[in-house]
């Protein structure tokens, strides 16, 4: 049966906001198969159809489908396309290597003690370091750049603090890491808040003391988790036990 294109969804122009091209793209997409317009099961139009129905290139078109993909949405089989899998955003996301969850809970026990050796142990060119990249981030407009110097900023405390195992488990976890900033800047508005956690954690560890940098660092993780938290809902994998 040859499907009325006058009632496609796809050539439907979508309604515009003031939000990143990413954001709206994705925006777009989860509203779509949240309310059945696209349907489970059913293929989604190539990247070159979804960057002429937006308006944006195809880099933009494969940020926001490596989101639908962290929210259990959709699941790309080579050679095929990307296809819808849920109609519901899952409770646990998917972040590549690890899971939200995995992250959640072992990030504090890595981030925080390292960023407390690192205000003990650090050099003033290490500080200098950090701060130029606090600086970059702020300035920086293109979203995969900023999540790339995010990692960079974690990686960086990691090797501060001296401690190889610490720096092993971050350089390990690094794309992950990555993936999760891109979503959560797209659906939780994160960068501009993560930007001020940044500054204060870069701060905690320029004064030297242990439970400064550390309590900056634990700060910037319960936000992290409020983010993930606010975009899987209440009853989400963060209130696990």
């Amino acid at each position: 049966m040859d499907m009325d294109l006058s009632d496609s969804w796809v050539v439907r122009r979508p309604v515009t906001a003031r939000v990143s091209a990413a954001e709206a793209v994705l925006t777009d997409l989860r509203d779509a198969i949240t309310s059945g317009a696209l349907s489970v099961g059913e293929r989604l139009p190539a990247e070159a159809s979804l960057a002429t129905r937006h308006g944006v290139s195809r880099s933009v078109i494969r940020e926001a489908l490596r989101s639908c993909h962290a929210l259990g949405l959709t699941e790309t089989k080579s050679g095929l396309g990307t296809f819808v899998v849920s109609n519901s955003i899952a409770r646990d996301l998917d972040f590549g290597s690890y899971a939200a969850q995995e992250l959640v809970e072992a990030r504090p026990h890595v981030e925080i003690p390292a960023a407390g050796w690192a205000a003990q142990r650090h050099s003033d060119e290490d500080v200098e370091v950090l701060c130029g990249l606090v600086d970059r981030m702020r300035d920086e407009s293109d979203p995969l750049v900023w999540v790339a110097l995010d990692a960079q900023l974690h990686g960086l405390i990691a090797r501060m603090s001296g401690n190889r195992v610490f720096e092993s488990v971050i350089v390990d976890i690094r794309e992950t890491l990555t993936r999760q900033s891109e979503t959560l800047n797209l659906l939780a508005g994160r960068r501009e808040k993560a930007n001020d956690e940044h500054a204060r954690i870069v701060s905690g560890i320029a004064s030297g003391i242990y439970d400064q940098a550390a309590r900056a660092m634990a700060e910037h993780l319960d936000a992290v988790r409020a983010a993930l938290k606010s975009v899987v809902g209440e009853s989400g994998p963060t209130d696990r036990n």
